[in-house]
């Protein structure tokens, strides 16, 4: 399941040791799954009866096709990321990535063509994620929010603070011309 924090030798407070609260997760990536899901199946199709038409299908080549489609779904499916007071989890296919929001010690934002933000906490666990994930559910923008104010008040968060400002801003961006779009303000 989640990464278990325990007492260290370096005198980590029992606080750290296992948050416990509300949970808020992203609430699209069901139907991202299900995507990802219809297009893999949709490409095993395609490939068989190709196959099966120019008259070539058999086992191996079966095994192949549902091997490629597996391997296409794989590469398609977000991770799972959910959040609950003090920690940030990440769930890919194969591993779990979590983060102590209320004990981050940096915050890297990269922007570009596929725009990640790099969190890390003082224990150095690192877990990226996609900015749009947490613009798209408010939710889990508000866990962070709270938790990073807390990691600046306890004065853990040494660089970050203007990435953290920046996503603050976008959101609230997206949010207000959201609202004018669905008031028909726009």
């Amino acid at each position: 399941m989640g990464r278990r924090f325990t007492l260290s030798a370096t005198g980590a407070r029992a606080e750290r040791a296992n948050p416990a609260g509300p949970c808020a997760y992203d609430i699209h990536w069901a139907g991202e799954r299900r995507a990802a899901i219809r297009a893999a199946s949709l490409l095993l199709a395609t490939l068989l009866v190709v196959d099966t038409g120019v008259g070539y299908l058999s086992f191996p080549r079966a095994a192949l096709w549902t091997g490629l489609a597996a391997l296409f779904f794989v590469i398609l499916l977000p991770p799972k990321v959910f959040a609950r007071p003090g920690l940030l989890t990440v769930r890919g296919v194969l591993v779990e990535h979590s983060v102590r929001t209320d004990f981050l010690a940096s915050v890297h934002w990269f922007d570009g063509v596929a725009q990640r933000m790099v969190l890390r906490d003082v224990d150095g666990s690192v877990v990226e994620i996609d900015p749009t994930v947490l613009a798209r559910n408010p939710a889990l923008w508000r866990r962070l929010d709270a938790d990073t104010v807390a990691s600046l008040q306890r004065g853990t968060l040494a660089c970050g603070a203007t990435a953290l400002h920046q996503l603050a801003e976008r959101i609230d961006r997206e949010t207000a011309r959201t609202v004018f779009k669905v008031s028909g303000l726009h």
